[in-house]
This record gives C-alpha cells, sequence and structure tokens, in this order.
C-alpha cells in the first residue's frame, strides 16, 4: 500500500462486500440475554446492526450461555436450563445473521458434556467459548479441559478460548494465557483452537502459539496497532489468522482496521476477513447441512 494515498474512513461498499466478511468474534451484551431471556442481548444485537451493514459483514459469530454456570445469574441459569428454547431466540430472528457457539464452564464437567450433545451434538452450534473471567473460567491447561475437548473433537466443534496477558500477572485464577493454549492444544493436534485477542499484548501471543499449528489468532479486543497482522503473517502465515469485531464493545473502525491498513495483499486481507474462518468451520457447517 502507498502510504501517500492513504484516505480516511471504510473502503466503498463494493469493496466490502468483496471481502465475505465474517466475524468469529462478536460480544453482544456479552452473549448474556438478562433474567427475562431476551431483552438485553436482544436489543444489543438492534444496536449492533447499523454498524454490521456499515461493515458490509456477511455473518457473526457470538457465544450464549446455555446454562452451565457461566454467568453468575442464578434466575437466568435457571431459565436456560428448564427452557432452552430461549437460547434460539437470536438465531430464529436473524438465521441468515447469526451464528452461535455455546460458552460452556470447565468447573462442571458434567453439565457442560449434556450441553455438548443439547448443542453440539443436535445443533445448531458451531463450537465452544471458554471465558477468561467469571464463575465458568478455569486455566485451560486444567485437567478438566480433557473430557470436553475429546467430545468436542468427535463433534467437529471449533474451540474459542480467550486469552490475554497482563503486566503482574493474572487478572483471575481462571484466565489463560496463549502459552497454556499451546500447551492444551498440544495435547489435542486433530482439533483446532482459537487463540482469542492473539492475547492481548498481540507479539508475545504470536510467539507463544506460533509452533502449535492448530491454533489460529483471532484479531479483536485491542487497540490497533501498526504492525500486529504484518508480524502474524509473518510467523503464523496468512491461513492462521481469522477477524472479530468485539462489537458492541469495540468499534468498527478499530477492529476494521487492523485488517484493511495492514501492508498486506489483497488475497491475504479476504483470508483474515472471512475465507479463514469458513474453512475452520467447514466440517461442522456440512454436518449442520448449511
Amino acid at each position: 500500500m502507498n502510504r501517500t494515498d492513504i484516505r480516511p474512513g471504510l473502503p466503498p461498499t463494493e469493496q466490502l462486500k468483496g471481502y465475505r466478511i465474517w466475524d468469529a468474534y462478536f460480544t453482544p451484551a456479552h452473549s448474556h440475554p438478562g433474567s427475562d431471556g431476551s431483552s438485553s442481548l436482544m436489543a444489543d444485537i438492534e444496536r449492533s446492526l447499523p454498524a454490521v451493514r456499515k461493515g458490509q459483514f456477511e455473518r457473526l459469530c457470538y457465544f450464549p450461555h446455555v446454562g452451565t454456570g457461566t454467568t453468575g445469574d442464578a434466575a437466568w441459569e435457571e431459565l436456560a436450563r428448564s427452557v432452552p428454547d430461549v437460547i434460539l431466540k437470536p438465531l430464529e430472528r436473524w438465521p441468515q445473521l447469526l451464528l452461535g457457539m455455546i460458552q460452556l464452564n470447565p468447573n462442571n464437567v458434567p453439565a457442560s458434556l449434556d450441553a455438548l450433545n443439547r448443542w453440539l451434538r443436535d445443533g445448531p452450534m458451531l463450537g465452544v467459548y471458554f471465558p477468561g473471567a467469571g464463575p465458568g473460567a478455569l486455566t485451560c491447561t486444567h485437567r478438566n479441559f480433557n473430557r470436553l475437548i475429546e467430545r468436542i473433537k468427535t463433534l467437529n466443534g471449533v474451540v474459542v478460548q480467550h486469552t490475554w496477558l497482563k503486566t503482574g500477572g493474572k487478572q483471575g485464577a481462571g484466565e489463560s494465557t496463549p502459552s497454556e493454549l499451546a500447551e492444551l492444544a498440544s495435547r489435542f493436534p486433530e482439533q483446532k483452537f482459537v487463540c482469542a485477542h492473539a492475547g492481548g499484548e498481540w507479539e508475545q501471543g504470536i510467539r507463544a502459539i506460533r509452533d502449535t499449528s492448530n491454533i489460529l489468532i483471532e484479531t479483536s479486543g485491542f487497540d490497533a496497532t501498526a504492525g500486529f497482522i504484518e508480524m502474524a503473517i509473518r510467523d503464523l502465515g496468512p491461513n492462521r489468522i481469522i477477524f472479530g469485531s468485539h462489537l458492541p464493545s469495540r468499534s468498527l473502525g478499530t477492529e476494521l482496521g487492523k485488517i484493511i491498513g495492514a501492508e498486506i495483499p489483497e488475497a491475504d486481507r479476504k483470508l483474515i476477513l472471512g475465507e479463514n474462518f469458513r474453512e475452520l468451520l467447514k466440517p461442522i457447517l456440512k454436518q449442520t447441512g448449511e
């Protein structure tokens, strides 16, 4: 890219459409509907739609809580277990836009295994998200993950692990780092993992997972910084990077700018903004008939 030709703002609509953007990290209300089962989540999705349309996104993946103890909200947890149809409301309202991966609680292996059977084996969810904070957080090297990953692998699901590196150490004991995800992924070389946020401090994060080829990095959650995508492509290759918007809690310009403004070939931009995520989901999308 010729830096003298930079123009502020998003690319033209047709160019954005050509990228076929699939967002791997959409966080409306942190996917927590509230005790009534719908209000805050549905409202947050509605509020996100103008940015989604402006960015010409094709699909967005969010992470619903499904009653495994990930919220700390006893009323919602009970509702999700007793009336699971409430979990389907967003997917039913926006069937051509939303994809879902369930949040699991590795502190409660039996409930998480039940959820995998209900939501992955029987559909319509495509994978799982392991949080980095709250009652569902557990460091991903813990032995409790073994049974869950084995089951996810048999169901062709994708694993997204929240990762973050902090000066001074972890915010909570259950938080995971990219190095810990690399340790887990090395035990399950046939399972695909996503290192959410590239660990936040992306230089360390990229280096930590570089030699673990079954891990992809996801791009959202930290401020746009020159050199991020360029380093990721040098160290990982363009096929191990997937785009996340973190909408609505991050800005469209910040997150798209990381990819649009990088000095990389247009073919690599298309991989990162959509093709890699579609390829990652291909086994389970084929299984669900999508």
